[in-house]
């Protein structure tokens, strides 16, 4: 199998992305587990809590066992894709330290601290760890998806979809073919992204979290190309594997919104938020109350945002991007949005965090730059109606009206509902281009309108 370098996007920037990772994909073994269990004998098919206490009543009388607390750090990260407590990563940060103090070259350890790097955010230490790995182990796949995360996430994608093909190579299974799916994205080739991901959940062992959440960004994948109906089988499926799975309810809240019904998306969400209150659920959250009318709900429950934001940062998570994209959508501190963003793009020049960039620019005022910014955030060919919206909106703000016209109608095309904040926007802005394009006023007499008025 070739995943190829033409045609091919991120797997649900979605509010982004799975515990704010914006697509990061992690490492698993065949239970769904990141942690490999067997080695300190662990009972298999048991819940991830089970194997955090064995492993730690196992490690209070072998302190020496380096498996075992790479193992625990292993099981930790596993958690934090269950409950999204962030605290878990310095926990994990610890065990995982201990495994090297008593083994340097432990490549589950390596590996369990490049993925732990990859939760950060702290893409160039993911890609050092990673590399370290492989040098122990370069016949083991999940290595390899560390690796190619870092380096998609660095802007780095030649070399990511190389690190792929030798993952899918060497082990064609549910995170390789996640990974092949996420480099078709990237590319604009959805239906190659839906045939991978598909794959992906067929290879999933049924009833656990990796496999739900395969099925969850399938149904995202449906859900960003207008397939609301596709999109709801696929999030119900992942929660018929995995009771209150939260990312696939948050999608069903999505769909919902996307069918008018805002009431039952609020509820759901509200439900999500309760049970894991990570930032983009509780975006989510707040967005959708501005979007039915509810300002004042709204604004309660964009103060929690900050309070999360917090945690993470306390944690080691590097969050400059998304803040500055929370801050950017909601006008709220831009000087400060636009130093974060300028930062994260410094650090990690990924197409997403490009059109972070170009979009941060834009709302302070900076069309020129933002328009730069904004061709190397779609230097891929990838096809995601937010991206579209944001070029079209920054092409309007120049005055190149074809431009944002093409933009918009491929958002609008994709998917009339692609956000909660800005679907009516792109909709008005679409009547008013085509209303002005029908009536060939272009934009200098536009200028040369408003300087009358």
């Amino acid at each position: 199998m070739s995943i190829g370098k033409n045609g091919i996007l991120i797997c649900a920037i979605l509010a982004a992305i799975i515990l704010g990772t914006l697509g990061i994909r992690w490492v698993y073994d065949q239970t769904g587990h990141a942690a490999q269990v067997a080695a300190a004998k662990i009972p298999q098919n048991i819940s991830t809590d089970a194997i955090i206490g064995y492993l730690q009543d196992y490690l209070k009388t072998h302190p020496d066992d380096y498996v075992a607390y790479g193992n625990l750090g292993g099981a930790y990260l596993q958690k934090v894709r269950e409950n999204g407590d962030a605290t878990l990563y310095t926990k994990a940060e610890g065990v995982l330290n201990k495994a090297l103090a008593l083994h340097p070259n432990d490549f589950r350890a390596l590996s369990n601290l490049g993925a732990l790097a990859l939760a950060r955010h702290q893409f160039r230490d993911a890609l050092t760890r990673g590399e370290q790995a492989r040098a122990v182990n370069p016949d083991n796949a999940s290595i390899y998806g560390v690796i190619g995360d870092a380096q998609i996430e660095l802007g780095l994608y030649d070399d990511a979809f190389a690190t792929f093909q030798q993952m899918v190579d060497i082990r064609p299974d549910l995170t390789s073919y996640a990974r092949v799916s996420y480099a078709r994205e990237l590319q604009g080739d959805r239906a190659g992204a839906i045939e991978n991901m598909q794959r992906a959940v067929n290879a999933g062992a049924l009833n656990t979290e990796a496999r739900s959440w395969a099925l969850t960004q399938l149904g995202t994948l449906y859900f960003d190309q207008n397939e609301y109906d596709k999109a709801a089988q696929a999030y119900q499926a992942a929660l018929d594997g995995w009771h209150n799975y939260p990312y696939a309810r948050a999608g069903l809240a999505n769909v919902r919104a996307a069918q008018g019904d805002y009431e039952a998306a609020i509820e759901i969400y509200t439900s999500v938020v309760n049970t894991i209150p990570l930032p983009q659920f509780v975006i989510a959250l707040g967005d959708l109350y501005h979007a039915a009318g509810q300002d004042a709900q709204a604004e309660k429950t964009y103060a929690l945002v900050g309070v999360e934001e917090q945690l993470l940062a306390a944690n080691g998570v590097d969050i400059d991007a998304e803040t500055a994209l929370f801050d950017a959508d909601h006008g709220r501190d831009l000087p400060n949005a636009l130093a974060r963003a300028r930062a994260a793009y410094a650090r990690r020049s990924s197409v997403t965090v490009a059109d972070i960039l170009a979009w941060t620019l834009y709302q302070s005022g900076d069309y020129s730059a933002a328009d730069e910014i904004m061709h190397k955030a779609l230097r891929l060919g990838t096809r995601s109606a937010l991206m579209f919206y944001h070029a079209a909106v920054i092409a309007h703000a120049l005055g190149h009206d074809d431009a944002a016209e093409n933009y918009l109608q491929q958002a609008l095309t994709l998917n009339p509902h692609f956000s909660f904040l800005y679907a009516d926007r792109a909709q008005k802005l679409w009547t008013e281009l085509s209303q002005r394009h029908s009536s060939g006023e272009n934009f200098q007499t536009r200028m040369d309108n408003l300087q009358k008025q």
